[in-house]
């Protein structure tokens, strides 16, 4: 019990810094600064709670005067005119409140007026100058047509409408094959011979332009023309015709989680492989993709 009571060494040595800081501060003049500031503050504090009364109370704030709803200046002729009238519901045609309507008939053929005559001849001459913008617009047509054939790999005028876009390249360009109605005339009825088309699926997987055909498959568009049961690689690992043999584009290899590989091409013919996907099929094989 006696050791309980007697104080630790922590203790005593906390007590003497605290003495110790103590004279420190009488020394320097702290304690007497703070002692005069405490007092100053409590003294304004006791001064502001005996001019208020109390706690100050917060002024209200003034209410707003609403302004009169807006109304429209045919509302306010008609109730300037009859204030005994109520505002008026919506507005109904004629038919639908019962009046009675007339009819203009229409003139019988062969019985158009001088008025008349003169507008049909203006529109005829409108639709005169407009057919000499269409031959503008062919000519432009022409000079397209002859840069299109520059390019024959991806073609070299993009067109929205008339281009068909390539499932890996996605380029809506016209191709540069000299006998298609499509790219060439602007037939949309027509299929472009520069576009591939899966004999199986029928779909936009198959759709591939002659560069990408050749680059990353190892195939030609002339061939492929040529066969009719060419089928897209989709349709080829869907029926599993050639293993490994997969779509090499990048929608298809992020949806695989795989990365997709870029301008592969290069390192593949280096390689000694054809193409990207003879590339890709060696890796598959071996585990390494």
């Amino acid at each position: 019990m006696g050791r309980l009571a007697d104080k630790s060494d922590y203790e005593s040595i906390r007590d003497a810094r605290i003495s110790e800081n103590l004279a420190r501060m009488e020394m320097l003049g702290l304690r007497r600064c703070v002692g005069e500031l405490s007092a100053i503050a409590s003294a304004s504090a006791a001064c502001s709670r005996a001019g208020s009364g109390g706690t100050p109370r917060k002024t209200p704030k003034p209410r707003r005067v609403l302004t009169p709803v807006r109304r429209s200046g045919r509302l306010i002729a008609i109730s300037a005119a009859d204030p005994t009238r109520s505002a008026p519901g919506p507005r109904r045609s004629a038919r639908l409140n019962g009046h009675s309507m007339e009819h203009k008939a229409l003139p019988l053929k062969g019985s158009l007026s001088k008025a008349a005559a003169e507008e049909a001849e203006e529109s005829e001459e409108e639709e005169q100058d407009n057919k000499a913008v269409v031959v503008i617009d062919k000519e432009r047509v022409r000079i397209l047509q002859e840069r299109r054939c520059d390019s024959k790999a991806r073609g070299a005028v993009y067109d929205p409408v008339l281009g068909i876009c390539c499932h890996f390249c996605r380029q809506k360009k016209l191709c540069g094959e000299e006998d298609c109605k499509r790219c060439g005339e602007g037939d949309l009825n027509q299929p472009c011979k520069g576009k591939t088309d899966c004999s199986s699926c029928h779909s936009s997987y198959g759709i591939l332009c002659r560069a990408c055909l050749k680059v990353r498959y190892g195939e030609d568009m002339d061939e492929v023309r040529k066969n009719n049961s060419w089928m897209c690689p989709h349709c080829i690992e869907e029926k599993g015709i050639k293993k490994f043999w997969i779509c090499n584009s990048s929608i298809c290899l992020k949806k695989r989680k795989l990365a997709p590989t870029g301008i592969a091409i290069f390192d593949a013919r280096q390689q000694g492989f054809e193409s990207v996907a003879h590339l890709l099929m060696d890796k598959l094989k071996r585990g390494a993709f």
